[in-house]
């Protein structure tokens, strides 16, 4: 992912992605167990997750460098702590698969706003 390009149809296709993962990522805690941690951590990770594209797309209307950076690194951020908060929710079996699939995207959104950051220094 080290070739991206800040076009019109990549803001595009990453708004969809950010925003496809939030999505995933309140179908998954629904499904989750009941118990008090999946509760509290599935909290923290919906949160954490709509907060990806929601700066995203704060960071493509940003005034300045600057703001854009710092958008950008919220994102960063963001796509790390869901990846924290997913780690620590206790899915049943059926859904192991997907929690690993939202890992990887998490990582993945992670690495793409770095790449973002490094490219616009």
């Amino acid at each position: 992912m080290s070739n991206i390009q800040i076009s019109n149809s990549k803001q595009y296709d990453l708004e969809e992605r950010t925003l496809s993962f939030a999505h995933r990522v309140g179908c998954y805690v629904n499904k989750l167990p009941k118990t008090i941690s999946n509760l509290e951590n599935g909290k923290q990770l919906v949160r954490a997750a709509g907060s990806i594209g929601a700066n995203y797309i704060e960071a493509n209307e940003s005034l300045s460098r600057r703001d854009f950076a710092m958008r950008i690194k919220i994102s960063r951020k963001e796509a790390k702590e869901s990846r924290y908060w997913l780690e620590l929710t206790e899915p049943l079996s059926e859904e192991e698969r997907e929690r690993e699939s939202m890992i990887q995207e998490a990582t993945e959104l992670g690495k793409i706003f770095g790449s973002i950051l490094e490219k616009s220094k």
